[in-house]
C-alpha cells in the first residue's frame, strides 16, 4: 500500500507548541470536573475479549489503567459511565479549544500531511476490496476535513459526517457537511445501504467498544468494510513512555493492539482483512521524552544509538521500520461485513 511522497509530519505542525499550553489548562480543567465524579465510575470487563482478570499497569492524573491477563489490552478501569461520559465531551473546554484555535490554526498541515493521505489509503483500500462507490459514513467527523478530502477524491457519491459532540457538529454544518449530531449507536440512516464506514481515533474514548462496533455492524450489509484507527497499545511510544505518552491521557479508556482489535471485530460478525501501523510520530515522541529529561535511556544503548546519537541518519529509518512490522503506536484495521 503506496502513498504519494510527502515531507516528513512533525509533531508541532499538529500540535503548534503556541497553542498547547492553553490546550493543557483547559483539558486539565476538564480532567478535574470530570474527578469530581469519580466516585461514580465503573468497573469494567477487558473491552476487547470480555474477561474480567486484570493486573495493575499505572496510575495517571487520577485515573487507573489496567491490562488484561487474557489478551494483553490495556484499557482504564474503574471508568467514566456513558452518562459522565457524555456530558464531558458535550461541556469540554478543551475540544471547544481545538475546535476554535488548534484545528484553525494546524488545518494546513493536517490537510496535507493527515487527512489527504488518509483519504487516499481508505479510497485505494475500497477499490481494493471492490467497494463500490456509494455512501460513506465518518464516525466521529470532527472538525470535518477528513469529509472534505474524500469529497474531493469523487469516489463515494454520499458522504455522512457521524459526530456527536455539538461543537464540531456545528463546525461540520457550516463546511456543507451532511451531518448526523449521534452516537453512530443510535444513528438512522436513510436512502440506500452504506457502503464503508470509517472512524479514526474514537474507539478509544468509547464506554463500550464491543456496542459501538456492533452499531457500525448493524448499518452495514454483508460485504460492507468497516475501516477503524486507534492508538496500538503494544506500538513503541506507548510501550516505551507508558504514562509519559501523550496517547495515554483520561479520555482515552481502550488501548487495543492488532491481534485485540481484531478479536473484537471478529465476534461482532466482521472478517478481518488488513492490519497495518502506518504510524510516523512513535520515534520523534519518545526522543523529545529524553531529550527534555523525561525518560532516561542511558541503559538502553541501542535506542540511545537510534535516537540520540544517529537520529539524522537513522531516525525515519527507524519508524519505517516500526510502521512495517506493526510496532507503531498508530493502527489501523481493516474489516467486511460477514453475510
Amino acid at each position: 500500500m503506496t502513498e504519494p511522497k510527502r515531507s516528513q509530519l512533525r509533531e508541532t505542525e499538529i500540535r503548534p507548541d503556541a497553542l498547547m499550553e492553553e490546550q493543557a489548562n483547559r483539558y486539565a480543567s476538564d480532567v478535574r470536573r470530570l474527578l469530581e465524579s469519580k466516585s461514580q465510575f465503573v468497573r469494567v470487563a477487558c473491552p476487547a475479549c470480555g474477561f474480567d482478570s486484570p493486573r495493575p499497569a499505572f496510575e495517571k492524573m487520577g485515573f487507573t489503567y489496567v491490562t488484561c491477563s487474557r489478551c494483553e489490552t490495556m484499557y482504564v478501569s474503574p471508568r467514566p459511565t456513558p452518562q459522565l461520559l457524555e456530558t464531558y465531551y458535550s461541556t469540554s473546554e478543551n475540544y471547544q479549544y481545538w475546535n476554535t484555535h488548534i484545528f484553525p490554526a494546524s488545518e494546513p498541515a493536517r490537510r496535507e500531511k493527515i487527512f489527504r493521505p488518509r483519504a487516499e489509503r481508505l479510497e485505494e483500500i475500497c477499490r481494493r476490496h471492490w467497494i463500490p462507490g456509494g455512501t460513506l459514513l465518518e464516525v466521529g467527523a470532527g472538525f470535518g476535513t477528513f469529509c472534505e478530502e474524500i469529497a474531493r477524491l469523487q469516489y463515494f457519491r454520499r458522504i455522512v459526517a457521524v459526530e456527536p459532540t455539538p461543537d464540531l457538529a456545528a463546525t461540520c454544518r457550516k463546511k456543507g457537511l451532511e451531518v448526523i449530531e449521534r452516537r453512530i449507536e443510535e444513528a438512522e440512516i436513510d436512502g440506500g445501504p452504506v457502503n464503508a464506514i470509517a472512524s479514526f481515533e474514537v474507539i478509544e474514548h468509547l464506554f463500550d467498544p464491543r456496542e459501538f462496533i456492533s452499531g457500525c455492524a448493524r448499518l452495514l450489509p454483508p460485504g460492507g468494510l468497516l475501516v477503524l484507527t486507534c492508538p496500538n497499545g503494544k506500538g513503541f511510544d506507548i510501550d516505551i513512555l507508558g504514562p509519559l505518552s501523550s496517547a495515554v491521557d483520561t479520555e482515552h479508556l481502550n488501548y487495543f493492539h492488532p491481534t485485540s482489535l481484531s478479536l473484537l471485530v471478529t465476534d461482532a460478525g466482521f472478517q478481518v482483512l488488513e492490519v497495518l501501523t502506518p504510524g510516523k510520530l512513535d520515534a520523534e515522541l519518545v526522543r523529545k521524552k529524553v531529550v527534555s529529561k523525561e525518560l532516561d535511556i542511558s541503559k538502553e544503548p541501542f535506542l540511545q544509538e537510534i535516537l540520540i546519537n544517529q537520529w539524522d541518519t537513522l531516525g525515519s529509518a527507524y519508524q519505517r521500520f516500526l510502521a512495517e512490522h506493526r510496532l507503531s503506536s498508530h493502527l489501523w484495521l481493516v474489516a467486511r461485513r460477514r453475510a
